[in-house]
């Protein structure tokens, strides 16, 4: 476990997510602890998530539907102007 005050952690946040990448950073003020920097990997394992928003995303084991084309000249308005006509 890192600790480091804020004063450090405000001139070095590049230092303090490396550090976390290893282990959690607690953050003093006045020393004392107030905040806890860690890794998405290491709090996704604490809060025990296994899936990440892209595999959410994903949604892996729908089936597969057949949509049919959409006719997008057709759904044109023909009111609509058409900067491809002549003037």
């Amino acid at each position: 476990m890192k600790i480091i005050t804020s004063r450090a952690f405000n001139q070095d946040v590049s230092q303090a997510k490396r550090a976390a990448r290893i282990e959690p950073v607690f953050v003093t003020d006045r020393g004392r602890p107030t905040h806890v920097l860690m890794s998405v990997e290491t709090y996704r394992r604490l809060i025990g998530q296994t899936e990440t928003i892209v595999d959410l995303l994903a949604m892996p084991g729908l089936p597969a539907v057949d949509l049919p084309p959409i006719d997008l000249e057709g759904a044109r308005q023909p009111e609509t102007w058409d900067r491809r006509s002549e003037p």
